[in-house]
C-alpha cells in the first residue's frame, strides 16, 4: 500500500494540512491499495487562488505554446501507459487488455487530439465590421468520476488549458491515483505555476469550493444528477458556466426488421462495458412485443459468455463493480426489480462464486414501463428488456426517460435507423452498431446535463465569445 500525503497547488507537491485521510480500494480484492490525503477548503481555496493568478500569463501564450504543453503531456502519458493501465485496472476493474485501450488509450488519444483541434481552430473571424473573438473563460474547477477516472479528467483539462484556461483538478476520491500520476507528468511537462492543480478531497469539502468559489469562472463536472444539481445550485449564485455530464437510462431499440442476432449481441455489450458502470450504457433493451422470446433466447446466449473475473486474469470478460457500496446498491436493485414482478432471464442476486471483489452477475430482467428499473439508472451490469407493440410506442419508451444521454436504434436499412434515431430526445444515438467517434460532441438532453465534451465541441466549452465592432472604411 502507498500513502500519498501531498496535493500539487501553484507547480509545486504541497504537505497536506490535514492528517485525514481517504482509503482507495483495488475493486479484485477488497484490499486498501493506497491513501490519499482529504482536502479541505481551504487548500482547494489555495489552489483557485493559484490558478486565478497564472490565467494572465497562460492565457496570453500563443495557441501553438500551449498546444507544445498538451504534446508533451501526451507523450508523458504514453511513457508510463503500462503503470496507469495497472492501477485503472485495480481502482475500477475493467479487465487489464480492456482498460489499456479505453481507459488509457482514450484518454492518451484526447490529449494528443486537442492539441491539433486547437491549432485548427479559428479563434478569430469576421462578421461585417465586427472582428469576433474566441477567449478563455478564465480558471475552471473540474469534478471528475471514477468510472473512466483519466479521460474524463482528459476530456475536461486538456481543452480547457490549450484554450488558454487555468485548471482546478478534484478527481473522485474512490479512483484518484491515475490523476496523482497525470499531475506527476504535467509537473515534468513544465507548465507554468497555477496553470494547473491537484487537490484530492470530497465533495463537499473540496468540490463545494470550486462549485461556489467567486474566482471560478466555469465549472465542468461529470458525475450523478443528484451532485450535478448541488453543483449546479452553488454555482448559479456566481452566474458561472456550467458543463454538466450526468446520469442516463440509454435505450436500445430493436427495430422488427433489424438482423437479431447482431441487434441483441451489440445491445448487450453496450450495456455492460465497464460491467455497466458506463453513463451512457445501453440498459434499456427494446425488442417488439411479438418477437420477445426470439430476441430473450438469444441474450441469454450472448450474456453467458461475459466470464466474470479479476481485471488481471485473461479469461476475465468481466470485471467488477468500484467498491462495496456499489455493488450493494445493485445488488439491491436487482432485488428491488423481482419484488416488483420482474421476469428474471439470466443472472440475478446470487453472489458469483468469485472469492474476492465487488462482483455482480451480469443480469438481465424483463421489466414494464413502470416498474422503478425501467426508469432509474443501476450502473451495473444490469440490462432490462421491455416490449413494444408498434414503432411509435418504441419510441414513446425511448423516450421515457428524465434522462438523454445515447441511445441506439437496429433496423434493416441506415435509412431506416436514422429516421426513427432522429425521434430519440438523446444527445447521441448509434445506428446498427456503429462504433464511438471520439471527435463527435458527447452530452445530453434533459437531466443528463448539458454542454459537450470531445473535439472542437469541446474544446468550445472552455470559450468566451467578443465582439469587437470597427468604424466602416471611408470611401
Amino acid at each position: 500500500m502507498k500513502a500519498y500525503t501531498q496535493h500539487y497547488i501553484n507547480g509545486e507537491w504541497v504537505e497536506a494540512s490535514s492528517s485525514q485521510y481517504l482509503e482507495v480500494t483495488d475493486s479484485n480484492t477488497e484490499a486498501v491499495m493506497a491513501t490519499v490525503p482529504a482536502g479541505t477548503a481551504q487548500e482547494a481555496a489555495q489552489a483557485v487562488v493559484a490558478a486565478r493568478a497564472a490565467f494572465a500569463g497562460w492565457s496570453a501564450l500563443s495557441v501553438e505554446e500551449r498546444a507544445v504543453y498538451l504534446d508533451k503531456i501526451t507523450a508523458g502519458l504514453k511513457a508510463r501507459s503500462d503503470e496507469l493501465t495497472t492501477t485503472i485496472a485495480s481502482e475500477v476493474g475493467m479487465p487489464l487488455k480492456m482498460a489499456g485501450m479505453v481507459q488509457v488509450g482514450m484518454p492518451i488519444f484526447n490529449w494528443g487530439n486537442f492539441a491539433k483541434v486547437a491549432r485548427q481552430f479559428e479563434f478569430e473571424s469576421e462578421i461585417k465590421n465586427s472582428l469576433i473573438v474566441r477567449e478563455a473563460i478564465g480558471v475552471v474547477g473540474c469534478i471528475t468520476p471514477w468510472n473512466f477516472p483519466l479521460n474524463q479528467i482528459a476530456l475536461k483539462v486538456a481543452p480547457a488549458l490549450v484554450a488558454g484556461c487555468t485548471v482546478v483538478l478534484k478527481p473522485s476520491e474512490i479512483a484518484p491515483i491515475n490523476a496523482i500520476i497525470l499531475a506527476e507528468v504535467i509537473h515534468a511537462a513544465g507548465l507554468p505555476a497555477g496553470v494547473f492543480n491537484l487537490v484530492n478531497g470530497l465533495g463537499p469539502e473540496v468540490g463545494e469550493v470550486l462549485a461556489s468559489h467567486p474566482e471560478v469562472d466555469m465549472v465542468s463536472f461529470t458525475g450523478s444528477t443528484r451532485a450535478g444539481k448541488r453543483v449546479g445550485e452553488l454555482a448559479s449564485q456566481t452566474i458561472k458556466r456550467v458543463a454538466l455530464e450526468l446520469g442516463g437510462k440509454s435505450a436500445s431499440v430493436v427495430l422488427d426488421d433489424a438482423d437479431f442476432p447482431a441487434a441483441i449481441k451489440g445491445s448487450v455489450g453496450a450495456c455492460l462495458l465497464n460491467s455497466g458502470q458506463t453513463c451512457s450504457a445501453h440498459t434499456r433493451l427494446l425488442v417488439p412485443e411479438s418477437r420477445y422470446e426470439e430476441a430473450k433466447t438469444l441474450a441469454q446466449g450472448v450474456i453467458e459468455r461475459f466470464t466474470i473475473g479479476s481485471a488481471f486474469d485473461e479469461t476475465s470478460k468481466l470485471g467488477p463493480l468500484v467498491s462495496a457500496a456499489q455493488r450493494d446498491r445493485v445488488l439491491h436493485l436487482i432485488q428491488l426489480g423481482l419484488d416488483e414482478g420482474a421476469e428474471l432471464v439470466a443472472g440475478g442476486p446470487d453472489k458469483p462464486a468469485v472469492d474476492k471483489g465487488y462482483f455482480v452477475q451480469p443480469t438481465i430482467l424483463r421489466v414494464q414501463r413502470h416498474h422503478t428499473l425501467a426508469k432509474e439508472e443501476i450502473f451495473g451490469p444490469v440490462l432490462v428488456m421491455l416490449t413494444y407493440k408498434d414503432e411509435d410506442e418504441a419510441v414513446a419508451i425511448a423516450n421515457d426517460s428524465v434522462y438523454g444521454l445515447g441511445g441506439g436504434v437496429w433496423a434493416g436499412t441506415n435509412e431506416h435507423a436514422i429516421a426513427v434515431a432522429k425521434r430519440l430526445r438523446t444527445g447521441q444515438v448509434d445506428i446498427n452498431g456503429a462504433p464511438f467517434n471520439a471527435q463527435a460532441p458527447f452530452g445530453g438532453y434533459k437531466q443528463s446535463g448539458n454542454g459537450r465534451e470531445n473535439g472542437v465541441f469541446g474544446l468550445e466549452e472552455f470559450l468566451e465569445v467578443k465582439a469587437i465592432q470597427r468604424p466602416a472604411v471611408k470611401a
